[in-house]
């Protein structure tokens, strides 16, 4: 299953601090953290993510899928905007990105 996690304006200015290398290990790590609750795996590959900030979107693929997508991806929100808060300079972060599901 492929996923695009679009970013919101928040998302995408929260975003800009960050490298696209920075993104990626970011990402992986907080689904990595995750997966150990959830069923699921998660793959966040660099090549399809290259340009993370331009497009304003990240690429994951999932696999092995037996839990809901939607509330892992809602605590995956949760967690990523801690470190993305940190660098944002005094904004506040709702919500980071939403969920496309390019492929099932």
């Amino acid at each position: 299953m492929e996923i695009n996690l679009n970013f919101t304006p928040k998302g995408k200015v929260a975003i800009e601090n960050f490298s696209n290398e920075e993104l990626i290990e970011i990402f992986t790590r907080y689904s990595n953290t995750l997966t150990k609750k959830y069923s699921v795996d998660v793959t966040v590959p660099t090549d399809a993510n290259q340009g993370i900030v331009a497009d304003g979107a990240l690429k994951v693929i999932l696999s092995n899928v037996k839990c809901d997508v939607d509330i892992f991806f809602r605590e995956l929100g949760r967690d990523v905007k801690v470190p993305l808060k940190k660098r944002l300079a005094g904004g506040n972060l709702d919500n980071v990105f939403k969920i496309v599901t390019v492929q099932e």
